[in-house]
């Protein structure tokens, strides 16, 4: 168990998920490789991730790894389709989500091939 491999796949899912709305076709992926997140958003996510990891890492440890978790933070927070309430663990995913709920949405946005936090 560990925040890193919770975060490096926290923020995977924000880049795989994310795209630069450049053009009508609802743009290009974030996980490109044309893009670099900036110092202040890695760091905003960071501390989120960080802020979020703390206090709810006892609550999936018997049941989802960290990487898993992460990914899930990313996709709940964000009110994709999945999610930690869609891991058919009841009660335990309603209560992650809720948890995920005081962070908000987190968008991203690409200026100059750099991706900032909204």
């Amino acid at each position: 168990m560990s925040f890193e491999s919770f975060f490096d796949a926290y923020i995977e899912c924000a880049l795989w998920s994310s795209t630069d709305n450049l053009d009508d076709s609802g743009g290009d992926p974030l996980d490109s490789g044309e893009y670099t997140l900036t110092k202040a958003a890695i760091a905003t996510l960071r501390r989120e991730a960080k802020d979020f990891y703390r206090s709810n890492e006892p609550v999936w440890r018997d049941v989802w790894d960290d990487a898993q978790a992460g990914h899930d933070f990313w996709l709940t927070r964000n009110g994709h389709g999945a999610g930690f309430w869609d891991r058919g663990h009841g009660e335990l995913g309603k209560r992650l989500s809720e948890a995920c709920k005081p962070y908000g949405s987190c968008d991203l946005y690409v200026s100059r091939r750099r991706i900032h936090v909204a």
